[in-house]
């Protein structure tokens, strides 16, 4: 890889992860004089844990924002990668890729949080669909199926995730499915205590109403 080409993808990691840092859960309930949503139900701050606050107007915003900031990363890293590492750089996918994947660290490990973020899941349909709509729309169609069956906000998240890969592969490259691969198994990871109340039977179902 030649060193323009090199260098400019990590500016694109660079720029993704301070995009992917900005903490909208946690700025939106402070503004809106609710506290720090890091002190109740998960302890993280993505829309989920908003939605605990009661403030549905609060949560929408955090999931479109969250969203959108991994839609925007993966968008100014197609861009800057050509821009900076022209001609070295033949394929803005990648740009996109490393922008998108620097979003989605971000989030999850956040710096100026003490790198505990969000499980990631509106920032990883945001960077779909910047990167391949069609991938976004499976993967929004699977959650939605899950749903629809079981009612686990979690268990959809993360059997849409072990689909979008193989998906992403069939339709956009090697590259890319490898690429959601390794942010697929971060997402997972990231849903570890889910996965425990899961296996116990004690996960919280859409609209039961219990905080956890």
């Amino acid at each position: 890889m030649e060193p323009a080409l090199l260098g400019a993808i990590l500016c694109c990691l660079f720029l993704g992860y301070v995009l992917g840092s900005i903490p909208f859960g946690l700025l939106l309930t402070r503004a809106a004089g609710l506290g720090d949503v890091r002190a109740i139900g998960s302890g993280n701050i993505g829309a989920t844990n908003v939605l605990r606050t009661g403030n549905k107007g609060l949560a929408a915003a955090t999931l479109a924002l969250d969203a959108l900031k991994g839609t925007a990363a993966a968008t100014l890293g197609a861009w800057l990668l050509v821009t900076l590492a022209s001609p070295a750089a033949t394929d803005p996918m990648q740009g996109a890729l490393a922008g998108g994947t620097g979003a989605f660290l971000g989030h999850l490990f956040p710096v100026w949080l003490g790198f505990r973020g969000g499980k990631g899941v509106a920032t990883y349909i945001g960077i779909l669909f910047s990167i391949a709509w069609k991938v976004a729309l499976t993967f929004c169609t699977v959650w939605i199926i899950v749903a629809l069956i079981t009612r686990y906000s979690s268990l959809s998240a993360l059997i849409a995730a072990l689909v979008t890969p193989c998906v992403m592969w069939w339709l956009a490259g090697p590259l890319p499915g490898i690429v959601f691969a390794g942010l697929s198994v971060l997402l997972i990871t990231m849903h570890h205590a889910n996965i425990r109340r899961l296996i116990a039977g004690e996960e919280h179902r859409i609209g039961a109403g219990t905080k956890r």
